[in-house]
């Protein structure tokens, strides 16, 4: 499958689809309350850079979010979404390969993500991609539902 991987603006129709999707799909696992999903306007805020996987066709079919944290070196993925048509495809590793080569040359030592306790997959593709479970931490301290993880870069 030929995938291009590009840093893009989220106000896009096919890149705002892809959040509505992929909050949908949250919102079919987890109460709204204990989701955190960044929408549109968040995805716009300085520092926060986009990542937009399109197909051969120019279709968006995945995308993720590098969001900087307070603490130097470090920043979270948030809004790792991949299409159903193309799961299993390797949309999401590419994905992550982008992203942590980015944010690796640009000084970012540690990635960190939340996942959800019912994402198996995604737990699994974290894991078999180097990342170490860890504390909950920021927004995530309490909450039952949630999975952390992180991994030096």
């Amino acid at each position: 499958m030929t995938i291009s991987i590009n840093i893009e603006p989220p106000r896009q129709a096919d890149v705002e689809a892809l959040l509505a999707a992929g909050t949908v799909f949250a919102y079919s696992l987890y109460p709204v309350e204990n989701t955190f999903l960044l929408n549109t306007d968040e995805l716009e805020r300085p520092g926060v850079t986009v990542y937009v996987a399109r197909d051969a066709e120019g279709a968006a079919c995945g995308m993720a979010a590098l969001v900087p944290l307070d603490s130097p070196g470090t920043a979270e993925l948030k809004r790792l979404f991949v299409h159903s048509e193309v799961r299993g495809r390797g949309v999401a590793g590419r994905l992550l390969d982008r992203i942590e080569a980015d944010a690796a040359s640009r000084g970012i030592r540690s990635l960190a993500l939340e996942t959800g306790t019912l994402q198996d997959a995604a737990m699994a593709l974290y894991r078999g991609r180097g990342y170490q479970q860890i504390e909950l931490f920021g927004p995530y301290i309490g909450e039952e539902l949630s999975v952390c993880f992180a991994k030096s870069l």
